[in-house]
C-alpha cells in the first residue's frame, strides 16, 4: 500500500504532493479534535502520556528526517560540511523564539501566558500556542517535497511522506490538547472543534510555502531542512516537555517520549 501511495505521489506536482501531505496531518489534527464530541474531559495522565508521544516523534523527525538529510547532501568535509546544518538549526530555533515572545499566546495549563499583552480571549491564546508548534511541522514536510522537486538525490517522496505521516501521528493528541481544555471550560463541542481543529491549518500554508521556496532555491535545502529541525527542537524543549511534567505523570510522560521516538525512528527508517 505504501509502495502506491509513493507512485502516486510521484505522478503529480512535488508542490500539489506536499498540499496533500499537510492536508492529511491537519485531518489528524481534526480527528483529535472530534473526540470533544464523545467526551467532554481527558484524563491528564492519559494526555501527558500523548504529549510525551508528541515530544518523541518531533524529537525523532527532527534527526531523522531532517538533520541527518541535511548533513548528507551538503558539500565539504568536516567543519565545512556540517556548517548549513548548523546554521540552518540556530536559525530555525532563533525564529520559533522570536514568534514565542511576539506572538501572543497561552499554554495548554491556561496559566502560563507569552508573548506581548494582549486583550484577545484565553481560547485564542490557547489555539495559537498550537499552531505556533504547527508552523515547523507544515514547513518541515513542505521542505523536503520541495527538495524532491528541486531533483535533491538525497530527497525522496518515501521520506517525504513518512513525515508527513510521523507528523500527522503526533498531531492526534494534540488536536485533543487544543479542543479538551476548551470543552472543560464550557465552551460547546462544536466550538471546541472548530477551535481544535483549526491550530493546524497552518501547517498547509508553511508547506505550501516551503515546498515552492525550496525548488526554487536549491541550494538553500539544506539550510531549509535543519531550520525546520531547529524550530521542532525549540517547540519540543520550551512548550512540549515542560506541559508533561506539571503533574505527577513524568514517568508516563517520559515512556510516551521514548514511544514516540521509537515509532518515528522506525518509520523513517522502515519506509523513508
Amino acid at each position: 500500500m505504501f509502495e502506491n501511495l509513493i507512485q502516486y505521489f510521484e505522478s503529480i506536482d512535488p508542490v500539489l504532493a506536499a498540499l496533500y501531505a499537510t492536508l492529511f496531518t491537519w485531518f489528524l489534527t481534526a480527528l483529535g479534535a472530534s473526540f470533544v464530541f464523545f467526551f467532554k474531559a481527558m484524563n491528564r495522565t492519559v494526555l501527558d502520556g500523548m504529549l510525551g508521544f508528541t515530544g518523541g516523534v518531533m524529537v525523532a523527525a527532527s534527526f531523522w528526517s531532517l538533520l541527518a538529510p541535511a548533513i548528507e547532501m551538503s558539500k565539504g568535509d568536516g567543519f565545512v560540511k556540517v556548517m548549513p546544518a548548523a546554521i540552518g538549526f540556530f536559525l530555525g530555533a532563533l525564529f520559533i523564539f522570536a514568534l514565542d515572545k511576539t506572538l501572543p499566546h497561552l499554554h495548554i495549563n491556561f496559566k502560563e501566558t507569552e508573548g506581548i499583552k494582549s486583550p484577545w480571549q484565553r481560547t485564542t491564546l490557547l489555539v495559537l500556542a498550537i499552531t505556533l508548534h504547527n508552523i515547523p511541522e507544515g514547513l518541515a514536510v513542505g521542505v523536503l517535497f520541495g527538495g524532491v522537486a528541486a531533483g535533491i538525490p538525497e530527497a525522496s517522496i518515501a521520506g517525504a511522506l513518512t513525515l508527513a505521516i510521523g507528523i500527522g501521528i503526533q498531531n492526534f493528541p494534540e488536536g485533543i490538547a487544543v479542543a479538551m481544555p476548551l470543552r472543560r471550560m464550557g465552551m460547546s463541542r462544536r466550538k471546541s472543534f472548530l477551535y481544535g481543529q483549526s491550530s493546524a491549518i497552518v501547517e498547509p500554508i508553511a508547506g505550501v510555502l516551503g515546498a515552492v521556496a525550496v525548488s526554487f532555491f536549491t541550494p538553500i535545502l539544506p539550510y531549509a531542512l535543519a531550520f525546520a529541525a531547529g524550530a521542532m527542537i525549540f517547540v519540543v524543549i520550551e512548550e512540549v516537555i515542560p506541559e508533561t511534567q506539571l503533574d505527577k505523570n513524568t514517568d508516563i510522560a517520559t515512556l510516551g517520549f521514548i514511544g514516540g521516538f521509537i515509532v518515528m525512528m522506525t518509520l523513517d527508517v522502515a519506509l523513508g
